[in-house]
């Protein structure tokens, strides 16, 4: 039966509409079908195409009357205005006898004698002339001859009302027709020119009304068909005249005349500096900026700001700040509130272009800024005018009197305090834009407006108010500070207006304004960071008079630097921990699917994209600010927050537990939790990575901007193609680290914001990343199975692993065995020491031999070698690698008179390079294998390691970037000189410095320690652009400093620690020294530097032969002799027993129960003259069983003083 069974068996009627038989097997029938359906079908057609051609018919004779109507009526009218033309040319001829003037084809023919002659012929003349009539063109010729000699010769061109129409009309005719003219001599426009001054000055009013075609059809004259200035020499008088002839008058309405002056005249490329000077001293800057403050009201309907041609409006904006240059000082521009509001509307729309042409030359390649940009669009640099004028904007005087009349009101602080809320907004929105548009001049900016001020009425009495207070007090009275700093989940609904998540907080009309000035407040601090001491810092807030440096009336209560810390932590851990919810997107669901089944975590990434590829990301924007992303917001707030947080970590000011989030998570489950994030991070990758789009690095991603026009080679074409290509790499990384953004976020605050986790558990979880990395590699993290593995699998690849290196050259013999092994050195290593008879030393090695291979290449890696003191020390005898080391290899090599450049020079200072890059991955081997190293390094050295590369979100923007306060810790004189010019209360241009730093090299070939004694070699070199014509005043002082301050930390040694830090990611992930601050890393590294808990040790020592305890719990005496002799011992020697045993000096991080194999003491016999041994491999002590305390003494502190190694057992 049929499943629409309805009760009745019979079956349906099949109605087929479609006219096709659909019988199969009915060929005959189904060919009689189809022959009758076309036939049906051709005999409809045929009824349209009859009714269609009687409908035409129908149509034809009245379109015909149409037609013939049409061509009568313009005939009539070409035959009236011909008749015009003729009456017209008598008149004139008549007019010409009847006055005894010249005949009307002369070039100076006489005025009209009467005003009638001189009406009637223009108001004849606007009847019939046209533009398309070349002799209407010589008749406007004539009468604006003889019309502009009458105007002269009577002063007034109109003496009643009754000429204001026909001037109108003739101002209109003659701007249709002036376009044509631009073909003829040069007279003749002459002439048209001059008569359209003549009209404007006549009838200005009037004129305004249609000021857009009028400086229209000046802009078409004066332009070529690319937009560029090409007027005529002759001419260029006459049309600066005709714009100026409706700029002077001081109209009701001249914001009209204005308007169509700036969308017209004002987007000609290069009008000559002559004519702008000379327009720009006759025009009215006020009006021109009411006309530009909006800038929809001059383009058609429904176009916006978008739409607009972006070169002409970078020549508008450019113009307008030279008019606003040249008619005001710097003080009164940089506080006028509109001129500040134009020029962020419109810089804020150009800030892309701007940023990436500002610093391009004529010779640099061309460089796409947008994938969507096409391939054959070049992007030339700017015109040295607009670069100028540009650049003008981020003068220091210009910048730094943003503030001067803000808050001018105000007596004290407390009423500065009340200041509007919309004038800070304005002025931040401006400062923004500036560093948008110019971001190589980010420092200097924020430099800048670090030393506005506000103004005060009284200056003695009461001093002005810093900028970075200004905007402080700003930021602090608004509602989003004061939400954020109580609670972490009200950002949500403040970043994301969209957000579901419901709470307390009201609505805020003014979001984004408040936004805006605490965006610029955190863009300002940081510099305050870079360039105040640590005395000024903790007391600079209770200075209030003039006489104290301008930085520490700079400084912060440190009451109010605590209550930003609790806005900035709960703002950034609100930014990481809720990131999908605030970028607007749904946090990805667990869930099954059927290509995550088939096709792993990639194909389940991918389901919502057909391609397969990831899509372009839109970060969302905050603050109406359309460059302002999340992540760039979010990386501010990192990097401030990193910054406070060093400085607490120098130099305690904050509870101990102030920077602690814990309440915001299960800490009991944090550890596996994050571990699990780690994997599946891993996981997501290696998905990635198996569609050919992994993680790993390509060179030209990570080119500064600045560098790339010298790296790209080829053709145009080619190295715009490589580009684009690059740009799509770099998208599809930011989309996937945004995947893994929402998946992460424990692992993105732990790598991010690391201090709101205890060290404890970070370090757990450091451990564990490390085991779950030699889970991943080796599938064990027991060394023996993998060494079995590997000589059954694999034989040859396990020789690798295997070195044999003389005492006497550790480091050179592991530097030529293993550095070819690259990311390999993780796995397990066999050792085989050779004395200097060349015979191997006994012992067998369960982790102890690689331990002392370990630490004896660091302590021989850091000493010199060759000559060259890779690593050298400061006052306090902390390592960091030499910033000249480069320098005086190249000399060595310049003395033995190889040239630079040369094969053999390339090579050797490569050489040089590769060696700091193993002593990394030597390091990082021994992180990795948690062994401890009795090497400290300086702490702005491990500041590089914790904010330098990684792939947390925030690597760009708080990155190491070097400051006055490290740079204690690399030159203590250095520091103490700079902080006397720093606080310098004279003229420091008296001291005769510039922007100069100079260099001292120590080359030498001798294999010892750095040589101050031998003859030093300087090398001067230029801090900024003819640094050495720039001497060093009150004013750019700190910049000096800043600049002197990232050479010696920053500049100088790049090429060092930039190998030392690639080889040490190599084998530690860059994200994992990120979870820890400069002094945790040294933690890390060699341990605590408190001296051993011994009684820990005795708690976890197992003991073996003759010493175990037995039932009754008692040790035995000699191991009792034992434990009162060492805890008698000094620290030193207690250090030295530790490192006798497990060939380290420090416990580990954990306590001595986390030590693997444990501490263990067993019998070494009875002979009361041997010596203790040890296994380092297994961490045991062989004690002979000693009996009297002293003899234990005598031989225990002779074995651990030795330094001898296995060949002692």
């Amino acid at each position: 039966m049929y499943p629409s069974f309805t009760g009745s068996a019979r079956r349906l009627r099949q109605v087929n509409l479609s006219g096709r038989n659909t019988n199969p097997f009915a060929a005959t029938a189904a060919s009689k079908q189809s022959s009758s359906t076309q036939s049906t079908q051709h005999t409809v057609a045929h009824a349209q195409a009859e009714r269609m051609q009687r409908h035409q018919e129908r149509l034809r004779p009245p379109a015909a009357r149409s037609i013939q109507r049409s061509w009568r009526g313009y005939r009539s009218r070409r035959q009236t205005k011909n008749a015009w033309r003729q009456e017209w040319d008598v008149r004139e001829v008549a007019l010409a006898t009847a006055e005894g003037c010249q005949p009307p084809s002369s070039l100076d023919p006489m005025p009209y004698n009467n005003e009638k002659d001189c009406l009637d012929q223009i108001s004849l003349l606007v009847h019939f002339a046209s533009p398309r009539e070349q002799s209407d063109g010589d008749r406007l010729i004539l009468l604006a001859r003889r019309y502009s000699s009458f105007a002269r010769r009577t002063g007034s061109a109109a003496v009643s009302d009754a000429w204001t129409f026909p001037l109108l009309r003739l101002a209109k005719l003659t701007v249709s027709m002036l376009e044509p003219f631009k073909s003829r001599s040069h007279s003749d426009l002459s002439v048209v020119l001059e008569l359209l001054s003549t009209l404007a000055a006549t009838i200005p009013q009037q004129m305004a009304s249609f000021s857009m075609q009028y400086f229209e059809a000046l802009r078409t004259v004066a332009s070529n068909s690319g937009g560029m200035y090409s007027m005529r020499a002759p001419n260029q008088g006459q049309w600066e005249d005709a714009i100026i002839a409706l700029l002077r008058p001081a109209l009701p309405k001249a914001e009209i005349a204005y308007r169509g002056f700036a969308s017209q005249i004002l987007r000609i490329a290069a009008i000559p500096v002559d004519s702008l000077r000379r327009i720009s001293s006759a025009s009215r800057v006020r009006d021109l900026a009411l006309a530009m403050a909006s800038p929809l009201s001059f383009t058609p309907p429904n176009v916006s700001l978008h739409d607009m041609n972006r070169e002409q409006l970078l020549w508008l904006i450019t113009y307008f700040i030279y008019f606003y240059r040249t008619a005001n000082p710097f003080q009164e521009r940089s506080s006028d509130t509109l001129y500040v509001r134009i020029l962020s509307r419109y810089i804020s729309f150009l800030a892309v272009d701007i940023a990436s042409r500002i610093d391009r030359t004529a010779d640099t390649s061309t460089i796409q800024s947008d994938e969507s940009t096409s391939p054959s669009v070049s992007t030339p640099p700017f015109p040295p005018f607009v670069r100028n004028e540009l650049l003008g904007l981020i003068s220091q005087e210009h910048i730094s009197g943003l503030l001067a009349k803000a808050a001018a009101s105000a007596n004290s602080e407390s009423e500065a305090l009340a200041v509007r809320s919309e004038q800070a907004s304005e002025l931040a929105v401006y400062a923004l834009t500036l560093l948008r548009a110019f971001p190589r001049k980010g420092d200097e900016i924020r430099m800048w407006l670090y030393f506005g001020s506000t103004s005060r009425k009284d200056t003695r009495r009461e001093p002005s108010m810093p900028a970075i207070k200004y905007y402080y007090n700003a930021a602090n009275q608004t509602s989003i500070y004061k939400l954020v700093r109580s609670d972490p989940n009200y950002a949500i609904p403040l970043l994301n207006p969209g957000s579901r998540r419901r709470t307390n907080a009201p609505a805020l009309p003014d979001r984004d304004e408040q936004w805006q000035v605490i965006l610029l407040f955190l863009e300002l601090y940081p510099i305050v960071l870079k360039v105040m001491d640590d005395e000024d810092f903790l007391n600079g807030a209770i200075s209030t008079n003039n006489t104290e440096s301008w930085t520490r009336r700079s400084a912060l209560g440190l009451d109010q630097v605590k209550d930003l810390t609790m806005f900035l932590k709960n703002l950034a851990f609100s930014m990481y921990w809720n990131a999908p919810e605030i970028a607007g997107v749904e946090e990805p669901e667990n869930k099954s699917s059927i290509a995550a089944y088939f096709g792993g975590d990639a194909a389940a990434l991918s389901d919502n994209n057909p391609d397969g590829k990831p899509v372009r990301s839109q970060d969302a924007t905050i603050a109406g600010l359309p460059w302002m992303t999340l992540s760039y917001m979010r990386g501010m707030v990192t990097g401030l927050l990193r910054m406070i947080y060093e400085r607490d970590s120098r130099r305690k000011f904050l509870p101990s537990n102030h920077w602690l989030m814990t309440q915001w998570f299960e800490m009991d489950r944090f550890v596996p939790a994050v571990v699990q994030e780690e994997e599946e991070k891993h996981k997501i990758q290696d998905s990635y990575g198996a569609d050919g789009d992994g993680e790993a690095e390509d060179p030209d991603d990570e080119v500064e901007e600045e560098e790339v026009h010298d790296i790209l080679v080829g053709t145009q074409r080619t190295q715009q193609v490589r580009n684009i290509e690059r740009l799509r790499r770099q998208q599809r990384k930011a989309s996937r680290r945004k995947y893994l953004e929402s998946v992460t976020p424990r692992l993105e605050i732990l790598q991010n914001m690391p201090f709101f986790i205890p060290f404890s558990t970070r370090v757990q979880a450091f451990r564990q990343f490390v085991m779950l990395d030699q889970l991943r590699r080796r599938r064990t993290t027991d060394p023996d199975l993998w060494r079995f593995d590997m000589m059954s699998s694999n034989p040859t690849h396990m020789g690798r692993h295997k070195a044999r290196v003389h005492r006497d050259s550790i480091f050179d013999d592991a530097f030529e065995q293993y550095y070819s092994l690259g990311e390999g050195l993780k796995e397990p290593i066999q050792i085989a020491f050779v004395d200097q008879f060349d015979t191997v030393e006994e012992g067998i090695d369960g982790g102890g031999v690689t331990k002392e291979f370990l630490t004896s290449v660091t302590s021989e890696a850091f000493n010199s070698m060759n000559g060259l003191d890779m690593f050298v020390e400061n006052d306090q005898h902390l390592l960091y690698p030499n910033p000249t080391a480069l320098d005086e290899r190249k000399e060595l090599l310049r003395q033995a008179g190889e040239a630079e450049g040369s094969p053999y020079c390339i090579e050797s200072t490569r050489d040089l390079l590769r060696r700091f890059e193993f002593m990394g991955r030597i390091i990082g081997k021994c992180l990795y294998e948690g062994i401890l190293v009795d090497i400290h390094f300086a702490p702005f050295f491990l500041l590089k390691w914790a904010l330098t590369g990684g792939h947390n979100s925030a690597s760009r923007e708080s990155s190491y970037h070097g400051n006055l306060n490290d740079l204690r810790d690399l030159d203590e004189a250095l520091y103490q000189g700079l902080l006397q010019l720093k606080n310098y209360a004279g003229n420091v241009e008296s001291m005769g410095l510039t922007f100069e730093v100079t260099d001292t090299l120590f080359p030498s070939d001798r294999p010892s320690s750095y040589h101050p004694s031998q003859a030093p070699i300087p090398r001067t070199r230029e801090l900024i652009t003819n640094g050495s014509n720039t001497p060093v005043t009150n004013k750019n002082r700190l910049v000096y400093i800043t600049n002197i301050a990232r050479h010696r930390l920053s500049v100088q040694p790049y090429h060092q620690t930039s190998a030392f830090l690639r080889g040490l990611g190599t084998i530690i992930d860059p994200a994992w020294l990120s979870m820890f601050n400069q002094h945790e890393l040294q933690t890390l590294i060699s341990g605590t530097d408190s001296a051993p808990d011994m009684d820990d040790l005795r708690r976890n020592t197992l003991y073996g032969g003759l010493y175990v305890i037995g039932d009754d719990g008692l040790e035995h005496p000699t191991i009792q002799l034992f434990w009162s002799t060492v805890l008698a011992f000094d620290i030193d020697d207690k250090m030295k027993l530790i490192k006798f045993v497990t060939s380290t000096p420090r416990a580990p991080l954990l306590g001595f129960g986390n030590l693997n194999p444990k501490f263990s003491i067993r019998d070494g016999g009875n002979d009361q003259s041997r010596l203790p041994t040890t296994s380092t491999c297994v961490n045991l002590l062989k004690l002979p069983v000693y009996k009297d305390a002293a003899v234990l003494r005598e031989r225990l502190l002779y074995s651990i003083r030795s330094g001898a190694g296995f060949n002692l057992s």
